[in-house]
């Protein structure tokens, strides 16, 4: 007879889920032990680095990820990286060791006595099966759930004593079945939604496009792309982006919506309809109150996300694939006339002083030193419009950046998207207050000489929230400003290659070098000067 666990691996190599991102405590060592060679474990010192990793891993291989953490302390330590997961819709597994059944009525050390309470409402579904036979059923359903639009992480407590229990033949046929099905997620929407949307197109005086997240996440991009050129609309990017899901040098496309209400409304003003495709309506922080839409503008979403469809504070929704709805509407509308788009116009940013780099021009100087064919992932929140002036990133699979909203993504999110994308160069932009969060993922980058460059942007300060204090006039606010930090003597610590730049083209210079190499991780401080962004 075979065991719990023999149905588990097999359940999960099913799926092509063989990675498994963890850090093991006593609760998780039944169902590691005898690990199979065709499996492989990724190492985390920390739970929530492990999270971001995971995350980074599923979104550059457009895969599954696989987390393991220790019952109660461990699911506790990885909140934050689950709540990112959720906001940027990270298909993911995450599975909780659990006390022996027989002490879990007596709570029992590191008995979890509501494990499922524990990571709601960041997870699409929590749950700890009632019986040993069940957990591989459990498992299979938790991945079809993980992968079903919005796809997002999903949670397993799972009792340590379960993985040795025998299964009879047809629970193990039943877990085996399980793992089998395969579920489309593509529906269409109806022929008279699509025409009475080109209508709308057609009749409206000023159109206009914005792109999400989901565009790119879907596999939208050629679709949206071939929509925006046939019809010749002006596009722009919706606020605080978590990918890049138009080409930021196509003339076409205006630039990045504020992340506020105010703002953003007055960016459309001149439109009569807005059409949104894979966003939220719309991603707002801080709190700047005015008109979401200028005055007679209307506004359609298009999402696979119905919750997303509900909570919209304005406009219809149709709710349904990205690609075969944006290909159908393609279809139903005429070629625009042929014009010339004004180009999009470039932001002005300061020049460097004293010697120090400004962002913008350290940001440049690493554009020019990495490949074409980078995938970039970025946590300087501080410097996000700075990021897309220099990279202009004009290609799908190239760019995340957590839509969650919390530190802690980057550095970990880069060593699994280097992981889950090896063939390609990983360049990690980020503050040196956002690398602290997760600095952990260095050794793990080391440990696994994993090539990602690492480029560390230093002020010395949580920037993002000097401009926060500014604008909700707080200024004088505590811990605001990081003095002493050495991440190269850390990352040192670690195992980890480390530079300090000085200039642009030493920066040029060091990023180039560090690209071309697959010799394990690389990290390049560069001081920067302070730019705090405009709203």
């Amino acid at each position: 007879m075979r065991t719990v666990r023999e149905s588990v691996l097999d359940v999960l190599r099913a799926r092509g889920i063989t990675t498994v991102f963890g850090n093991p405590g006593s609760t998780e060592l039944p169902m590691l032990k005898r690990f199979p060679e065709d499996f492989r474990y990724v190492l985390g010192l920390q739970e929530a680095v492990v999270g971001g990793m995971a995350d980074g891993f599923a979104l550059a291989s457009r895969t599954t990820s696989l987390v393991n953490l220790h019952t109660g302390p461990g699911t506790g330590n990885a909140m934050g990286a689950i709540l990112n997961a959720r906001a940027n819709r990270t298909p993911m597994v995450v599975t909780a060791g659990q006390q022996v059944r027989a002490m879990l009525t007596m709570e029992a050390l590191l008995a979890n006595p509501q494990a499922t309470l524990l990571p709601q409402p960041a997870v699409k579904w929590a749950y700890e099966p009632p019986r040993p036979a069940d957990v591989p059923a459990a498992l299979a359903r938790a991945v079809q759930i993980a992968e079903t639009p919005p796809h997002g992480p999903v949670f397993l407590s799972l009792p340590m004593d379960d993985f040795d229990a025998e299964l009879s033949e047809a629970e193990d046929r039943a877990g085996r079945a399980g793992a089998a099905r395969r579920i489309t997620h593509a529906a269409a929407p109806g022929a008279a939604t699509v025409g009475a949307l080109a209508d709308r197109i057609s009749r409206a005086r000023s159109a206009v496009l914005v792109v999400g997240d989901d565009v790119d996440a879907s596999g939208a991009w050629d679709a949206v792309l071939a929509l925006a050129e046939r019809t010749a609309l002006p596009v722009w990017a919706a606020p605080v982006s978590a990918r890049v899901s138009f080409p930021r040098d196509h003339p076409q496309f205006r630039g990045d919506l504020a992340p506020a209400i105010g703002p953003l409304g007055r960016q459309l003003a001149g439109h009569d309809l807005v059409v949104v495709i894979g966003a939220p309506v719309f991603r707002y922080y801080p709190y700047v109150p005015g008109d979401h839409l200028p005055e007679g503008a209307e506004l359609v979403l298009l999402t696979r996300d119905a919750e997303e469809a509900a909570r919209a504070p304005v406009g219809d929704a149709v709710v349904a694939d990205l690609a075969l709805t944006v290909r159908a509407l393609a279809e139903r509308l005429p070629a625009a006339a042929a014009h010339a788009p004004a180009p999009h116009e470039r932001v002005r940013f300061p020049e460097a002083a004293d010697g120090v780099l400004t962002p913008l021009a350290a940001l440049a100087a690493i554009a020019q030193g990495a490949p074409e064919d980078t995938f970039w992932v970025n946590e300087s929140p501080s410097n996000v419009p700075q990021f897309h002036e220099a990279t202009r990133i004009s290609s799908p699979d190239s760019y995340l950046f957590s839509a969650g909203g919390g530190l802690g993504f980057g550095a970990a999110a880069a060593v699994g998207a280097q992981l889950g994308a090896p063939g390609r160069p990983v360049v990690c932009v980020i503050g040196d207050g956002s690398i602290h969060y997760a600095v952990q993922a260095l050794w793990t980058a080391a440990a696994y000489r994993v090539p990602v460059t690492f480029v560390v942007l230093s002020n010395a300060k949580y920037a993002i929230l000097h401009w926060f204090a500014q604008l909700e006039h707080a200024q004088g606010s505590p811990g605001l400003d990081i003095p002493g930090l050495d991440i190269t003597a850390v990352a040192d610590g670690y195992g980890v290659r480390t530079h300090r730049a000085q200039g642009a083209g030493e920066l040029t210079k060091l990023v180039r070098d560090a690209t071309a190499q697959q010799d394990g991780p690389v990290l390049i401080d560069v001081p920067v000067t302070t730019e705090l962004p405009s709203l």
